[in-house]
């Protein structure tokens, strides 16, 4: 029986129609052309100018340091939070502790943003970078949370009783047992905090204050002002870190022996 490739030929559609987009942005953060609608030859111009912009490079510093703050903070609260939930899930309290982690994951990010403005208003605080930052924790605590607790479903408390039972104390069991066996969801959780915080635009650009702009919110203003070449620029930038960064840690779980 002859197979059909019908399958494969959508499969390569809907990658081409994902792909070409990207493909097309790379190869206009070489076009000399201001406006990208034609070819004019290829430069590094954008680049050029893009190094030089002390803007940009302030706002890629904002940005990863509210990304790492919230992501620590987030993994300490949301993995607490998974340990409560999952230890104590039939208790009545712990239903509503379930709700309230769940629902930041449902909440419009538009209706957050105005939710968290008023609120920070409210209590006559400056908006700047900690605000940012506080917003940033409120949602990537869920996140974390619900990744730590589907690690923890599958986890054996059996092997922490071993653990004291042998004389461990519990700050050791929690150094050799404890996070060795939480450390997948805990990657995954850490990692998909950093990602959601580094990319987040709405919720920032309702809490940000004077000079507190974030990579996003600096090249939505870019955008306004017409600077898409050095967008272009910035965005093949970020594409080739990412992907390095993918390739990297697929080469090093290659290379860790099984068991480690």
């Amino acid at each position: 029986m002859k197979r059909s490739r019908f399958p494969l030929i959508v499969t390569l559609l809907v990658l081409l129609f994902f792909y070409l987009p990207i493909m097309v942005l790379v190869i206009n953060s070489f076009n000399a052309s201001r406006f990208g609608s034609g070819w004019e030859g290829f430069s590094l111009i954008w680049y050029r100018r893009l190094f030089d912009s002390p803007e940009i490079w302030r706002a890629v510093q904002n940005s990863l340091v509210i990304a790492f703050g919230a992501t620590l903070l987030s993994l300490l609260l949301g993995t607490t939070a998974a340990f409560a939930l999952h230890k104590y899930a039939r208790s009545r309290l712990q239903r509503s502790h379930y709700l309230l982690i769940y629902t930041p994951l449902v909440v419009p990010e538009i209706l957050t943003g105005i939710s968290l403005l008023m609120f920070f208003v409210a209590l006559g605080w400056e908006l700047g970078l900690w605000t940012i930052f506080l917003s940033h924790v409120t949602f990537c605590i869920s996140y974390v949370a619900m990744v730590v607790l589907a690690r923890l479903q599958d986890f054996d408390y059996s092997i922490v009783e071993a653990s004291q039972d042998l004389g461990a104390d519990w700050l050791t069991t929690a150094r050799k047992v404890l996070l060795p066996m939480l450390a997948p969801g805990l990657t995954a959780g850490g990692l998909l905090a950093f990602t959601l915080s580094i990319d987040d635009f709405v919720i920032s650009f309702f809490v940000a204050g004077p000079g507190s702009t974030t990579l996003p919110i600096r090249i939505y203003s870019m955008i306004k002002h017409g600077s898409p070449p050095m967008i272009n620029a910035l965005s093949t930038l970020l594409l080739v870190i990412t992907f390095s960064a993918v390739v990297v840690s697929q080469r090093v779980g290659e290379g860790t022996p099984p068991g480690s």
